[in-house]
């Protein structure tokens, strides 16, 4: 009896970086052989301002309109292109709670956000992305908007100062069999010290990059993920490490999402199906 697929719910405004997100969500979704569901929410206040009720119903439906149909043109093509189902979804309302109600309804395995060059999430709202880090415990894509993985090609795949973070994830083996060799792994030390207790044993053909901490050590390493090619990087979130804004690792996570120009792969923190928002 097959498996059931995978579920990947991809948050997103529609805004001129959607195309990437999209790009890497199908990516990944040829991969792990993943179902792709597309979220868009906004605000009734960001399309009406008037008094008259009946003139404001009539500017939402308008509105609707117009929204649906630019989500269909957008992703048809791609559904057909990359023979992959798509289905989408228009909500209104507060932000935060029609995903947390959209996530407990349909279930996710893995959340798809995108991001803008300017550090600002590519979602209406405030810290969507921390919300839905601090909240839901499956797999979270954060994707790039360059330097996008193709599904016909192999991807790329970065490892950051964890190699153990393959074993967390339900598709880690498919992720793995799928990519480039040998693997990239980046690794941050606090002094040259720390050198001798090196090691990737967990996982086979990788090359190793280090780098002593200091105040250029994210740029440095974004320089060196551009210079290989590497499409996606590989994150551990241990149980509980984000549920606290002041947490170190939740502040080392924004310094990476705002910094990093690669796509970043989170791992759920425990089984997907168990503790979600």
């Amino acid at each position: 009896m097959k498996n059931k697929k995978f579920k990947i719910l991809v948050l997103a405004d529609f805004s001129k970086s959607v195309k990437a997100v999209l790009n890497n969500t199908i990516g990944l979704a040829k991969i792990i052989d993943a179902e792709i569901d597309v979220l868009y929410v906004k605000k009734p206040t960001e399309i009406v301002d008037k008094d008259n009720q009946l003139t404001a119903m009539r500017t939402i439906n308008q509105e609707h309109f117009n929204i649906k149909k630019d989500m269909m043109n957008t992703l048809h093509p791609l559904s057909v292109d990359h023979d992959i189902n798509i289905q989408y979804n228009l909500s209104y309302g507060n932000i935060k709670n029609e995903i947390k109600q959209y996530i407990k309804t349909n279930k996710p395995d893995i959340i798809v956000l995108g991001k803008r060059k300017q550090k600002t999430i590519n979602l209406p709202g405030n810290n969507i992305t921390e919300y839905v880090i601090k909240h839901f415990s499956g797999t979270i894509m954060i994707s790039a908007n360059d330097n996008a993985f193709e599904s016909h090609k192999k991807p790329v795949l970065g490892l950051f100062n964890n190699s153990e973070v393959t074993s967390r994830l339900m598709f880690g083996k498919e992720l793995i069999d799928h990519s480039a060799k040998p693997l990239k792994s980046f690794r941050i030390i606090k002094n040259s010290a720390e050198l001798k207790h090196s090691g990737n044993a967990a996982v086979q053909h990788v090359d190793e990059y280090v780098f002593e901490q200091n105040d250029n050590t994210i740029k440095n390493i974004s320089n060196y993920m551009l210079k290989n090619n590497v499409n996606l990087l590989l994150l551990e979130r241990s149980p509980k490490s984000t549920k606290n804004k002041t947490n170190p690792m939740m502040t080392d996570l924004k310094k990476m999402i705002h910094n990093l120009e690669v796509s970043l792969l989170l791992s759920g923190e425990k089984h997907p199906n168990l503790n979600r928002i």
